[in-house]
């Protein structure tokens, strides 16, 4: 009796190392996805962060060159068209940067999204075999 123990609770011992491996190597590969994401967001939000800054530069110019353009109002010569050209065009491009840096920071649905993916997955896949550890009884 003792030396059928033996085996059987070395093969025991052995499964219970794989099926710890194996959440061991889950485990790892779930963190590996969460970092990737999390640098994706930190990324995300530094270009936002980059371009709504330029949008509000580039509209501060904008303004500037609106003052200017009204102190030139009076004054003759082709220099209005000029200005008002310019002015805006800083205009437009400030504010496109912003709707961008907003869509951009807006976008993607949600951090982790894949990581949330991934472990619904794994939720289903433990599921399934549940339900086909109870068929099989």
């Amino acid at each position: 009796m003792s030396e059928q123990a033996g085996p059987l609770s070395a093969g025991l011992l052995s499964s219970l190392r794989g099926l710890l491996m194996s959440g061991l190597a889950l485990a790892e590969t779930r963190l590996a996805i969460l970092s990737n994401e999390l640098e994706e967001q930190k990324l995300r939000l530094v270009q936002g962060l980059v371009m709504a800054l330029a949008g509000l530069f580039v509209l501060g110019v904008g303004l500037v060159l609106f003052v200017g353009l009204v102190l030139l109002l009076f004054w003759d010569g082709y220099r209005l068209p000029a200005l008002a050209a310019l002015t805006l065009g800083f205009l437009g491009a400030g504010a496109w940067l912003l709707v961008s840096a907003r869509r951009r920071l807006r976008s993607d649905g949600g951090p982790f999204g894949a990581t949330l993916a991934e472990l619904r997955a794994d939720r289903a896949a433990v599921a399934g075999r549940d339900d086909r550890d109870r068929s099989r009884r």
